[in-house]
């Protein structure tokens, strides 16, 4: 077997000829092979498959109904049972492109004729919201939440609901007869809750797909899985989720296999057309921090490389970047509080409560406990974010690693008591929830793969409100420096 130069999560170049033991770094298509360190993305070079569908339906080159076809032949050809889809919409996905293809508008649509998969916690017209319970309501929704509107009107094709664990509260995604596995290694979790849209992604079965982020819900399962994940700041995005609101930590976003097309997708999703643009932006201050958020958490050494991956690519762009401590606080426990919490107050308009799972019914249970005791409250966030803010005035960005484990085994959790279920996340996902307590966008973007799981390891990029464009353009500098594969093979 040929050998090829792997870049491994600590960022150094090595000689490979097994390829299950450390994947490929491959260059893919479009990027500027011969470029040096601080060379930007090819301007001529395309930024991914959705933006070359796009570009394909716009210029009628093909159709939307030819790369749904495409699409539902790979959904319906992947025989690795990843569990990635509650829903294929085969027929009404089918009937949606048609009446796509009469648009008198399609040449000038940001997401023409884009399949996307809409993690099933929200709201489509003419489908279930079960949010991975059998507790919820099964009537069909009457209208689409704002997100999936937005999508439609910018030309996607809404071919599916991706799996979620019970009401989105847990970090990785299975249910009764399910479990979502990682298509890098399917004796893995995919992560959760947006747990089947990240599998759908980096299984090549979608380009892109919708999911959201509450206490790190598209981060975890995207740095799981190998792909592109972003969650954007408070107000960017239309927020409420389907049976649980999740007093405001959640954030709708994206998955992809490119910044890119991620960009794109976000852009549509906050109808704001500037976040598509993705040309390297100004010198940064960037801070690195790998220290975890409490000294109860150990972080597997390929994580913290990961992140110093990415640190160097970083420099090697121009940027400047330093070693920090970011300022955690009471994060961890005021953040345990909330998790608990969440869920009480939509949990009370279930259909059927007595269906919960075991681990939700003593997750709930405790959640009330917290409230009567009034644990909960807003002083916690304004003291974590007061320092934050400070912190921020040195820095543009913050880098840490992702998560601090591999993801655990793809098992059946749901069936398992609610504290093995909370070891279990918090051990290997604790730098993820900061973010979603302030409201601040953050993302994860792979760095290489972890040579004993054989899943990809990933950095986190945090930033201050409003600092959605300075991530993603920065994503997509790492991304040309140091370009992972993109989808499982």
């Amino acid at each position: 077997m040929h050998n090829e130069a792997t870049a491994v999560a600590d960022g150094t170049a090595v000689a490979q000829a097994a390829p299950q033991t450390v994947a490929a770094q491959r260059i893919p298509a479009g990027v500027n092979q011969a470029a040096g360190p601080n060379s930007p993305i090819d301007p001529g070079a395309p930024r991914g498959p959705a933006v070359a569908i796009a570009a394909g339906v716009r210029d009628g080159s093909t159709s939307p109904t030819e790369v749904l076809d495409a699409v539902l032949e790979r959904i319906a050809a992947d025989t690795r049972k990843l569990n990635a889809f509650t829903v294929v919409r085969s027929a009404k996905a089918k009937a949606e492109a048609l009446a796509l293809e009469q648009r008198s508008d399609l040449d000038v649509l940001p997401l023409a004729g884009v399949p996307i998969a809409i993690k099933h916690n929200l709201e489509v017209e003419g489908e279930t919201n079960l949010c991975g319970s059998a507790a919820t309501d099964t009537h069909p929704a009457a209208a689409d939440h704002p997100v999936v509107r937005r999508l439609r009107a910018a030309g996607a094709v809404i071919v599916g609901l991706t799996a979620v664990p019970e009401l989105g509260l847990w970090a990785m995604t299975d249910g009764e007869g399910r479990t979502t596995r990682n298509p890098w290694n399917t004796a893995r979790s995919a992560g959760g809750s947006s747990g089947g849209s990240a599998a759908a992604v980096a299984a090549g079965l979608v380009p892109v797909a919708h999911g959201n982020d509450g206490l790190g819900s598209l981060r975890i399962p995207a740095a799981c899985c190998g792909v592109f994940g972003i969650k954007p700041g408070r107000h960017t995005v239309p927020a409420e989720v389907g049976v649980d609101s999740w007093g405001g930590m959640v954030e709708n976003g994206v998955l992809a296999t490119t910044v890119g097309d991620a960009a794109l997708a976000l852009s549509v999703l906050a109808a704001r057309p500037d976040l598509a643009e993705v040309e390297p932006p100004g010198r940064l201050r960037i801070g690195l921090a790998v220290a975890p958020p409490s000294r109860f958490f150990r972080v597997d050494r390929h994580w913290t490389a990961a992140a110093r991956a990415a640190g160097s690519a970083a420099a090697a762009a121009g940027h400047q970047v330093e070693p920090a401590t970011l300022p955690y606080g009471e994060t961890i426990s005021s953040v345990l509080l909330r998790w608990l919490a969440v869920g009480t107050r939509d949990a009370a308009t279930l259909a059927h409560p007595d269906r919960l799972q075991p681990r939700t019914r003593r997750h709930l249970a405790l959640g009330r406990l917290v409230q009567r005791l009034g644990l909960v409250r807003p002083g916690q966030v304004d003291r974590v974010e007061a320092r934050l803010l400070e912190f921020f005035e040195r820095y543009d960005v913050v880098i840490t690693p992702t998560l601090a484990a591999a993801p655990p085994k793809a098992r059946a959790w749901h069936t398992r008591g609610w504290l093995a279920n909370v070891v279990a996340s918090s051990r290997f996902s604790p730098f993820t929830p900061l973010w979603n307590m302030v409201g601040w966008p953050a993302a994860s973007v792979p760095m290489g793969m972890h040579p004993r799981s054989g899943t990809p390891v990933a950095a986190q990029l945090a930033g201050p409100p409003g600092s959605e464009s300075t991530l993603l353009r920065l994503s997509a500098q790492l991304e040309a420096l140091h370009p992972w594969e993109r989808t499982a093979p």
